[in-house]
């Protein structure tokens, strides 16, 4: 008989372990949280290149087709400084906008189907290399010009489905959830926005001196070799985790397949909740975060691109003033996220702390999980269950986690206040005033995450993270389309800032809506459906009849 150091129990034991090895490391240079921060500079990095290129290629490209039927320009100064032009191409960002909507949403359902398939290493991989492949296209349409340009440049975004940002982000956040301890989260998740702030400051920047430099063509060249070197870092130094310790039911019907992904909303909804005294009630607290922040992000998800078109038609910037403008509202957004965010989280719930007694009905010495490594080897045999083995514990709330509402209600209504500022501008610098005070109302998407990941239990974190993911990256392509045509349809009368108002108005919607979002209350447990709960019963019975 072999030895105890032999037994398959042990060896699940000695595989867990050298998957723990896997997400720690001894050299805070090398650990997970800082390869993973590197990751997601580089890859923001790669991504922000062609952002301002992009919008200027389309106002040349709109110009180039709107003088094939109109007579020659005859005047001085910019012959595209026309509102026909500035309305023509906001209507083609919009459109493109609506694409992206179409390619990024179906990106997460294959982002998040590729993570269960194949971990979030080598999904995480597929998200950087098809982009490399979309920017050589679009390199391609701006040879072409004019409207077949802009169709290629429209059609390059169907690339989008199997890699792009909205597949990026929800990646790294899922990995920062599974290797981050509850209590510093929502600081995690402000340091990886930030590095990504920081890495497309940086993009904004390097694209507007080389494309003023050396051609409107060559920030797509630069872009397509750096996602490459991006794919190549991500297979390398990127951490493995495996795919069955993502802390979701992965079994279940709802995520067989990349579509399956849509069956995660669910977690979203009002979820039907045991009460401490043992009543049941509904708690729609997840549900009016979700619209929140959706409303939200709507606000203000196209407050960057407004700012950048707004400025090249009331103020005729060019490439580089565009990149020098954002990229000095990322680099002020990103040292925010990065340094000042987790203090004001650590203090402000610090404020809001009520207790010591954790707000839990768990006990500390309770064997209920609240990491996914901190779950017990089990034997080999559990891996071919088609149940887990417990349904979702009781929900605890870390101490103060309050104030990340609170922030999260502000942060929304400071956004909106400062965006509307912009529509008061009359010379160029203002809108450089406005770029760098924006920033300062952000922390809203990590907040909404940290809050998130407070009121679902452990084992659906990342069910709900990904279902926000894919909110938050809904409303940030909606707000393209929607504020696209809004800002089209005032240019084309010249008042173009009235775009402005329309924000804030929707901005102050959005903290109307968070007002009814509330945590569970205390010791009350998420109850799953009925076709989930009954196995789940059974086989608590059945190890309660083994250990008695």
């Amino acid at each position: 008989m072999a030895s105890n150091g032999e037994t398959t129990p042990l060896l699940g034991e000695r595989e867990y372990e050298a998957t723990k090895t896997k997400t720690k490391s001894k050299s805070p240079f090398f650990s997970p949280a800082t390869l993973i921060l590197f990751g997601g500079f580089i890859i923001s990095l790669s991504f922000s290149y062609t952002q301002t290129p992009l919008l200027y290629t389309f106002r040349v490209m709109v110009c180039e087709e709107f003088y094939k039927h109109a007579p020659p320009y005859e005047g001085t100064g910019d012959r595209c400084a026309r509102n026909e032009i500035d309305a023509g191409a906001a209507a083609q960002i919009a459109i493109m906008g609506a694409a992206t909507i179409l390619c990024g949403i179906t990106n997460l359902f294959f982002a998040g189907w590729e993570m269960r398939k194949y971990g979030p290493k080598k999904a995480l991989a597929i998200q950087t290399f098809f982009p490399a492949i979309r920017v050589v296209i679009q390199a391609a349409s701006l040879f072409i010009g004019a409207r077949t340009g802009l169709i290629i440049m429209q059609l390059s975004q169907l690339t989008g489905v199997w890699g792009g940002p909205a597949g990026y982000i929800l990646i790294l956040n899922t990995i920062v959830a599974e290797i981050t301890e509850p209590a510093d989260r929502t600081a995690m998740f402000g340091r990886l926005q930030g590095v990504i702030m920081l890495g497309i400051s940086s993009g904004f920047m390097v694209g507007g001196i080389v494309a003023e430099k050396f051609g409107i063509e060559k920030p797509f060249e630069l872009a397509s070799v750096s996602f490459l070197a991006c794919t190549a870092y991500v297979l390398t130094f990127v951490p493995y985790i495996d795919p069955k310790d993502l802390s979701s039911d992965d079994k279940s019907p709802r995520a067989k397949g990349p579509m399956g992904f849509l069956g995660l909303l669910k977690v979203l909804g009002p979820q039907k909740m045991r009460l401490a005294d043992g009543r049941t009630a509904k708690h729609y607290g997840i549900f009016f975060l979700a619209f929140g922040i959706f409303t939200g992000v709507l606000a203000t998800g196209y407050a960057p691109s407004l700012i950048q078109m707004y400025s090249i038609s009331a103020f005729e910037f060019t490439s580089t003033n565009n990149s020098l403008l954002m990229s000095v509202n990322c680099l002020v957004r990103g040292l925010f996220l990065m340094f000042v965010f987790p203090h004001i989280i650590s203090y402000g719930r610090l404020a809001f702390k009520t207790t010591d007694v954790p707000l839990s009905d768990t006990a500390p010495e309770s064997p209920l999980p609240t990491h996914p490594h901190d779950i017990d080897p089990m034997p080999a045999i559990v891996a071919d269950q088609e149940e887990p083995t417990k349904p979702p514990g009781p929900v605890s709330v870390t101490q103060g986690a309050e104030f990340d509402l609170f922030f999260l209600r502000w942060s929304f209504l400071i956004d909106g206040i400062i965006t509307t500022s912009s529509a008061f501008a009359t010379q160029g610098w203002h809108m450089y005033i406005v770029g760098s005070l924006l920033p300062l109302a952000s922390g809203s998407a990590p907040a909404a995450k940290g809050i998130l990941t407070e009121m679902v239990p452990a084992n659906r974190k990342a069910d709900a993270l990904q279902a926000m993911t894919l909110v938050e990256y809904s409303a940030t392509l909606t707000t393209m389309g929607v504020f696209g045509f809004i800002f089209s349809s005032f240019a084309d009368v010249g008042k173009s800032y009235l775009t402005f108002y329309c924000n804030a108005a929707v901005a102050v919607v959005a903290v109307l809506i968070l007002l009814f979002a509330r945590f569970p209350p205390l010791g009350s447990e998420m109850i799953v459906d009925d076709t989930e709960t009954e196995p789940l019963l059974s086989e608590e019975r059945g190890e309660e009849a083994d250990e008695s």
